[in-house]
């Protein structure tokens, strides 16, 4: 069942979920910030740049900059993230805790930002092993949002007639067609195109989502 979530409530599990990251990230070495990210070309660093960029841009500059990459986005997301990204980790590190706090964000609703940050930690965790207990009602909150449209990734297409079942949450998603089942963590991954995630998911539809997560 769709409920509105205080906005207050929202940021503080963006704020909550960007400090956890944080703390992950003090410990890392040189080799671990190099590494790739799941987030597609990626290394560690720069996720974590392009997480600070995302929560230090409001809609005008977003469209500015939007504007003079010509809607080339993979652009526009090189020269913001470019533009946090630091000398040295350390210095990367240092402008990410600087936004620990913002509620600056683009378009969209705030789900979108939860999101942001819960996915992209994720990116950065999961090939580095690191563990991590994420919020349930802040993960569920994500995961309604991402299976009902296509906003920065075309997570409703991917999860389009699979019947989704969190085993760890209240978190459930269509009526009918074959089902998935797993953590709520690892439907949000998953839904949102990360198709290692796929391997911790149980059911008949699973290997009909880690193809749409594979796909070109």
């Amino acid at each position: 069942m769709s409920q509105k979530i205080a906005r207050n409530l929202l940021w503080s599990w963006a704020h909550a979920e960007r400090a956890a990251l944080a703390r992950d990230l003090a410990d890392l070495d040189e080799k671990q910030w190099a590494a790739r990210s799941l987030c597609g070309r990626w290394t560690v660093e720069e996720v974590v740049a392009h997480l600070t960029a995302a929560a230090s841009i409001g809609p005008a500059r977003w469209v500015a900059s939007a504007v003079a990459a010509k809607f080339n986005f993979d652009l526009h997301n090189d020269r913001r993230l470019a533009e946090h990204l630091g000398a040295t980790p350390t210095e990367t590190l240092a402008r990410f805790h600087a936004i620990l706090t913002s509620t600056t964000s683009t378009f969209g609703p705030i789900e979108a930002w939860v999101g942001e940050v819960l996915i992209h930690g994720q990116d950065i965790r999961h090939p580095l092993g690191i563990k991590h207990q994420a919020n349930i009602d802040a993960t569920t909150a994500v995961a309604r949002f991402l299976v009902k449209g296509d906003f920065t990734v075309p997570s409703k297409s991917t999860s389009a007639g699979l019947r989704l079942q969190a085993t760890d949450g209240p978190f459930t998603s269509g009526d009918t067609g074959p089902l998935v089942t797993g953590t709520t963590l690892a439907l949000v991954m998953a839904v949102a195109g990360r198709g290692a995630y796929c391997q911790q998911l149980t059911g008949d539809g699973v290997d009909t989502l880690f193809a749409r997560c594979t796909r070109a």
